[in-house]
């Protein structure tokens, strides 16, 4: 993906767009990025078998980088996801297995080579498997341990917050792990930089400071703003859970729908951090506070899912998106699900069917909905809660429900 650079210096593009949170010596990172091509790593641990709507502010960031000349390290946390990082947590993560892992790494991979153009040492691919899987406790707490101090780490938001509900020594050696891939990746490919969220600024200080004390020059961190609502939620969650970039988890068309739908409030922030479209397109597009809004949010979706999925499958996102508001309209990039009549007898109640369906989390969520007229079958409203689907409901061998005034599902019974 290219685009027109707008500034001679990445760092002042991701102040422009709102990237930007907090850096250590701001100006001399800023005067290095306009003078050389930066090695710099930004982490992922394995915890799926897909990145997230969520992670492409990170991917963005990259791809930003990427395009001013520096080097992009996509580092996979094969070693780390083995332990959890703790932050923002009240619990411990679950443990996976390393085939788990391993699995997921290379689904990461597969998913950077999208964005990022790793040919001719452009950008880098690793994992920190590689060292972490191997290490020799007592030789790694010799060395690196003796550089932390545990009534410091306790301070830091990461591990104070589990303080009272209990915080085991296995979460505890999370920062020391993520801290050694600056040293490792230093003293490998010359890293000089480490970018993250802003919830990771703790970790991100460790391996900071870890580097500056035993190579003793000058590396940089920096972190973005995390990608958030109007409302301060995480976004990236639909009720159906995570907002997936692999199309076989999160459709184009879901993802378009998820975009389109967004906070009138959240339209510029989201087409700044999330598109490449040129700075005042975004902010002319969102200030609009009428109808006109309504556009931006489909020009922010368009992109959004052209930048994921490829222009061919947005376009089929927006004309499936502009066909569903005409009513009785069928598209065939509806979403939709397959059920047999004997299924469908068995399973009639039309509860049963919104909840096995995802579009309400419980029965009860799904009688309130209908009693509230939120539920409609083939455009015909359906207010009585014990109503059961039968034959006599299907179109063309399906009936489609509709949930509020934009949700759509297909069902096709065979």
């Amino acid at each position: 993906m290219t685009y027109k650079i707008t500034h001679e210096n990445v760092f002042d593009e991701l102040v422009e767009r709102g990237y930007f949170e907090q850096a250590t010596f701001e100006d001399e990172l800023k005067e290095l990025l306009g003078k050389e091509k930066v090695p710099f790593y930004i982490g992922f641990d394995a915890t799926a078998d897909s990145l997230t709507i969520g992670h492409f502010i990170q991917v963005m960031v990259m791809m930003r980088m990427q395009a001013h000349k520096h080097i992009p390290i996509a580092l996979l946390g094969g070693g780390t996801t083995m332990i959890g990082d703790p932050s923002g947590r009240s619990d411990m993560r679950m443990v996976m297995t390393k085939e788990m892992i391993d699995h997921n790494a290379q689904r990461f991979y597969e998913q950077f080579q999208k964005f990022i153009d790793f040919s001719d040492g452009k950008a880098i691919i690793d994992n920190n498997a590689n060292w972490l899987l191997n290490l020799n406790f007592l030789d790694f707490v010799r060395n690196i341990g003796v550089h932390f101090s545990v009534n410091d780490m306790l301070k830091k938001d990461a591990y104070k917050n589990r303080l009272d509900s209990g915080l085991t020594f296995f979460e505890l050696s999370y920062m020391l792990m993520q801290s050694y891939d600056f040293l490792e990746l230093y003293r490998k490919y010359g890293c000089k930089l480490q970018l993250g969220g802003s919830d990771q600024w703790s970790n991100i200080l460790g391996g900071y400071d870890l580097v500056r004390k035993i190579e003793n020059d000058k590396v940089y961190a920096m972190t973005f703003k995390l990608l958030t609502t109007a409302d301060g939620v995480k976004m990236g969650k639909s009720q159906k859970g995570a907002i997936w970039l692999d199309e076989n988890k999160t459709s184009p068309y879901e993802l378009f729908q998820y975009m389109r739908n967004v906070d009138d409030r959240d339209v510029e922030k989201f087409l700044l951090m999330l598109t490449f479209l040129p700075t005042d397109e975004c902010r002319e597009l969102a200030s609009h506070k009428d109808e006109r809004i309504n556009h931006a949010k489909e020009v922010l979706a368009f992109e959004i899912t052209k930048l994921v999925h490829g222009e061919t499958k947005a376009k089929e996102a927006l004309e499936t998106s502009k066909a569903l508001f005409q009513k009785g309209a069928v598209d065939e990039n509806m979403p939709s699900s397959e059920m047999t009549l004997d299924e469908l007898k068995e399973n009639s109640g039309l509860l049963g069917v919104l909840t096995s369906l995802g579009l309400t989390k419980s029965n009860g969520e799904a009688r309130r909905l209908v009693q509230q007229g939120g539920i409609s079958l083939n455009d015909e409203k359906v207010t009585d809660p014990a109503y059961s689907l039968s034959e006599s409901d299907l179109v063309d061998g399906a009936f489609i429900i509709k949930k509020g005034k934009k949700i759509y599902h297909r069902v096709i019974v065979k």
